[in-house]
């Protein structure tokens, strides 16, 4: 059955048609990025699919659903530093305070008695506080009388505040308030509060299922005789390492050449075993590029040109085969084009299939150090170092800037973002760049 005959939703074409009809100038052959995310993003749908893993399994997973807090964190009243715990009722404004030293206060045990007026407790960092205290002040800051063990301090007039250095119960996180919500990508941080709270398994969202292949009878797998005229394939290798970076179950298959019957097959396998499929190159119009056939064929298309440089050549649309579906991303085939593609229109998609909380990536503001040529009617996405010169930020591109020169993308540590008008910047200009640590 055509995707497009199900009542459920409009068809990727229907949807495209009602985003772009307010679009003033709309160019169908070069698709603004922000129309185009929207599109993407109006058509996607996180995967279902829920399943319980250890608490040391789920780095890196959704969560599924809301973890509710089923203790106070801390559970007790306990001090944050060494020192000694005494009622704020005691201190002198106008003077010295001395307290006679009661007894001693452990980590992991409650003190078992109590503490009279001017009397304080020694006491160590994390244990309870005792009954009627609600003090602490460090030992650093106080005079402790000689002997041992210490049977008076000092305190220094103003040296502590009332309820200094006193953690509270619940003052991290209080029993039946959310402390985590459903959408997050699970970081150490995480998995150590869901520890403290004592859970042991959580539900996640399952695996995001991923298929990527090349097309091309140029390309040549690594290890392979390079031909005369081929090229090895590097596209796969960015992709398999961009696609471990979100923590998706990846299937590689590979190199498919230019035949309609092993495009096909290629094609219907993906979509049989797979929740997404990434393809790159064969989505420009050269005789031998057969997916915008197999499209036809198998599914419905949003767009396959979009106003941006690189990667102007961009599918996105849906695949059926065997009773299944799958979303499909069509990449252009230049390395460059291939990594600016897939970090401003697969990664959120996939993403968001994936069930996680918004993930747009950061900009940030440097100088540009350099005039940057850009012409106006597209987003340029150029490949830039940045860098500290006198105090702020600078950058300027590398120097080579074809989408077919992957050793920019290596020499790079940040994305210049030219916006879809903008023109020529000037040298001192601000721009706008996004970081690849973290990313790449």
């Amino acid at each position: 059955m055509n995707i497009s005959s199900r009542p459920a939703q409009p068809s990727l074409s229907e949807l495209t048609s009602e985003l772009t009809s307010c679009v003033s100038g709309y160019d169908p052959q070069a698709m603004p990025v922000k129309q185009a995310q929207a599109i993407i993003h109006a058509f996607i749908t996180p995967v279902g699919a829920i399943e319980k893993v250890a608490l040391r399994s789920a780095l890196d997973r959704v969560l599924a659903s809301d973890i509710i807090s089923p203790i106070d964190v801390p559970a007790h009243d306990n001090s944050a530093m060494d020192g000694y715990a005494f009622n704020s009722a005691d201190l002198r404004h106008d003077a010295d305070t001395v307290l006679t030293v009661a007894g001693t206060a452990h980590a992991g045990r409650a003190y078992e008695g109590t503490a009279s007026k001017g009397q304080a407790i020694r006491i160590m960092t994390g244990a309870l506080m005792p009954v009627g205290l609600d003090t602490v002040i460090p030992q650093e800051f106080v005079h402790v009388a000689t002997g041992t063990p210490a049977t008076s301090i000092t305190i220094p007039a103003a040296a502590v505040r009332p309820g200094a250095n006193c953690r509270l119960a619940g003052e991290d996180l209080k029993a039946g308030t959310p402390a985590i919500c459903k959408g997050r990508i699970l970081r150490p941080a995480d998995l150590g509060l869901l520890a403290s709270l004592g859970i042991a398994e959580i539900p996640v969202r399952r695996r995001l299922r991923v298929a990527f292949f090349s097309t091309g009878d140029e390309l040549r797998s690594v290890g392979e005789i390079l031909d005369p005229g081929c090229v090895y394939d590097s596209n796969r290798y960015t992709l398999y390492g961009m696609l471990q970076r979100l923590g998706c179950d990846i299937i590689d298959m590979g190199v498919i050449g230019d035949d309609p019957v092993a495009l096909e097959a290629a094609f219907r396998s993906a979509c049989e075993n797979a929740d997404a499929i990434i393809t790159s190159g064969g989505v420009s119009v050269g005789d031998a590029d057969h997916t915008k056939q197999m499209m036809a064929q198998l599914g419905d298309v949003a767009f396959w040109k979009i106003g941006m440089r690189p990667g102007r050549p961009l599918a996105f649309g849906r695949i059926t085969s065997g009773g299944k579906q799958a979303l499909f991303f069509g990449l252009p085939g230049n390395p460059v084009a291939v990594m600016v593609s897939f970090y401003f229109f697969a990664r959120d998609a996939l993403l968001q299939m994936m069930g996680a909380q918004a993930q747009t990536l950061p900009l940030m503001r440097a100088t540009a150090a350099v005039n940057i040529r850009k012409r106006p009617g597209r987003t340029e996405y150029q490949r830039g170092i940045l860098s500290m010169t006198d105090g702020h930020w600078t950058v300027r591109p590398t120097a080579a800037q074809g989408s077919g020169i992957l050793r920019s993308m290596a020499e790079a540590n940040c994305m210049i973002v030219l916006a879809h008008d903008q023109v020529d910047v000037a040298s001192g200009d601000t721009v706008e760049v996004i970081l690849f640590d973290g990313l790449i």
